[in-house]
């Protein structure tokens, strides 16, 4: 420090006030309440909540992008373009096809598919291996591995309370 009286600086002695000064200093690092100050500055510097100018999850999202995320958290990704498939029927196998057959249900790559007579069934029977190819080309390889093709609902004959099981019908009292 300089000597008021512009003479030589006199050593500097830690003592007193200066002395108090460093050890305040050394101390205010560590106490507990200048450590919750800095955590709660640390805190709103990584707080979530505020917000900024950027986009972020708190910030309307499109629909489309959520029906995405919701569609692959359940795993629906299969079960929807299978049933795409089964609106767009006539499209992918042909009108003609379309026409006389639908198909009924889905499940572990095989495909039930009901026609609306027996002439029909059997056509598509033969025709299989190229709807099978058209349907995995459209779905993913793979996916659908059997096309089970069921005639049309036929009346049943087992009628009444006194029936003769494995008769034939109506047809057994013709004499």
């Amino acid at each position: 420090m300089p000597d008021p009286t512009g003479g030589e600086e006199a050593p500097r002695q830690d003592d007193g006030l200066d002395l108090a000064r460093q050890l305040t200093r050394a101390t205010a690092k560590s106490t507990p309440a200048a450590r919750k100050r800095r955590a709660r500055r640390d805190d709103r510097r990584r707080d979530a909540t505020v917000s900024g100018a950027h986009p972020d999850d708190r910030d309307p999202q499109p629909v489309g992008a959520q029906l995405d995320r919701l569609v692959a958290e359940q795993g629906w990704e299969l079960e929807l373009r299978v049933r795409g498939v089964f609106a767009r029927w006539p499209e992918l196998v042909g009108a003609d096809i379309g026409a006389h057959c639908t198909p009924e249900s889905f499940a572990d790559g095989r495909l039930v598919v009901r026609t609306d007579s027996t002439a029909w069934a059997t056509q598509l029977k033969l025709l299989a291996p190229a709807v099978l190819r058209r349907l995995n080309e459209d779905l993913g390889d793979g996916t659908v591995t059997l096309i089970e093709v069921l005639g049309p609902h036929l009346p049943t004959w087992g009628k009444g309370r006194r029936r003769t099981r494995d008769s034939r019908g109506p047809r057994d009292t013709y004499g």
